[in-house]
């Protein structure tokens, strides 16, 4: 007899890692509203520069339903490309220096489509181990022989690519990694890594779904802040972040994209992201490599280093490692009592024993809004040691 999910339940809930939905209103920004009808100051939004309620973007996003109406009905390869999407992959693939893009209805999407395209049984795919789900999933799905390293682990990165191009001279290897980590908010070594890339012979795939919006001149994401853009193969990025919107991108060469765009399942098999969010999308990537992207991304920084005053971070994602699931949890009701809403992150988001408080910092809270947070997070701490 097969064992009713109720045990799984139980036994997630015994391990503190059993999750629930909780419904939100859009309250001004920075806040929300929550079901009880209270404000909370909002520390856990991926909004980072505050795009998805710039009035740019709501009215490119109004004229397009006025255009096309609310569904593109179909997949591209049917009916469903229509004028935004090309003029949004045209200016991405010019904006990463790439030869063209691919749009996908998100990240997770554009990761499994993407990779489970460009290898198979005969290569290889190198991880980095704190690399996203949708990554890490994809890679598995391509049947491509898997080998993780420990993270951001050049020495062992070095080891696994000698060693692989050695038994597999004619293989693909791909090196896939994020530029800024999801949950720690720390940045890979780019350059070293497309020194080995390109040493080695191997492919890299970049992940800059974090670093959009956020590094580099135009805030293009790592590969820009390096000036290296053009050595890295598959440029990814999601549009449902700092760009305010919704969406996934892989930027590439031709031959590639073209590859993509006959081989890539969720793309061919999925009805086209709806014209309004691909117009937001397009409006606000035209925000952040403005002269007011620039501006927002400087408020940003000033809120991070309200937050970090000593040791600021590169990025607006700060992790508040706590390590038992219990200890997060109750951390985080302790903030919303406090009118904060910062989610504690569990496993399998985070490996095991890493529990935590995920903040982020946008560019429309206040200096008093995160100092605030600030000092609560700091009692906080202070009770908890």
């Amino acid at each position: 007899m097969n064992p009713p999910p109720e045990n799984e339940l139980a036994q997630l809930l015994e391990a503190g890692l059993l999750r629930s939905l909780r419904t939100y209103e859009t309250g001004p920004p920075p806040y929300l509203s929550s079901s009880d009808h209270s404000q909370l100051l909002n520390f856990s939004s991926n909004d980072y520069l505050g795009l998805s309620q710039h009035p740019a973007l709501k009215a490119e996003a109004m004229a397009a339903i006025e255009k096309h109406g609310t569904g593109a009905t179909a997949s591209r390869l049917v009916c469903g490309t229509f004028d935004y999407h090309r003029e949004l992959e045209e200016r991405i693939a010019n904006l990463k220096q790439s030869d063209d893009a691919r749009l996908f209805a998100n990240g997770y999407a554009t990761a499994l489509g993407s990779i489970t395209a460009l290898v198979g049984k005969e290569d290889v795919v190198i991880l980095d181990k704190l690399s996203h789900a949708s990554l890490i999933d994809a890679a598995k799905l391509s049947g491509a022989k898997l080998r993780v390293f420990p993270h951001n682990n050049l020495e062992r990165l070095e080891h696994i690519l000698k060693n692989e191009r050695t038994k597999k001279p004619n293989a693909r290897l791909l090196i896939v990694t994020e530029s800024v980590f999801s949950m720690d908010g720390d940045l890979c070594p780019l350059s070293e890594i497309i020194v080995l890339k390109n040493t080695h012979g191997a492919l890299l795939f970049l992940d800059e779904a974090h670093a959009l919006g956020i590094l580099g001149e135009n805030g293009l994401g790592l590969a820009e802040q390096i000036g290296e853009q053009h050595q890295v193969d598959f440029q990814m990025g999601t549009l449902g972040k700092a760009a305010g919107s919704a969406g996934g991108y892989l930027a590439a060469n031709q031959s590639s994209i073209d590859l993509i765009t006959n081989k890539a399942r969720s793309f061919i098999y999925s009805t086209a992201p709806p014209p309004a969010q691909v117009a937001a999308s397009l409006a606000g990537l035209n925000l952040i490599v403005s002269s007011e992207g620039a501006k927002l991304r400087q408020r940003l920084r000033a809120n991070i280093a309200t937050f970090q005053p000593t040791h600021p971070s590169a990025t607006p994602i700060i992790p508040l490692i706590f390590g038992d699931n219990e200890r997060a949890l109750g951390a985080s009701e302790r903030l919303r009592d406090q009118g904060f809403l910062v989610p504690a992150i569990r496993y399998p988001t985070v490996p095991k024993n890493t529990a935590r408080l995920r903040v982020t910092l946008s560019a429309v809270h206040s200096e008093a809004q995160v100092q605030s947070l600030y000092t609560a997070v700091q009692s906080l701490l202070s009770q908890t040691t």
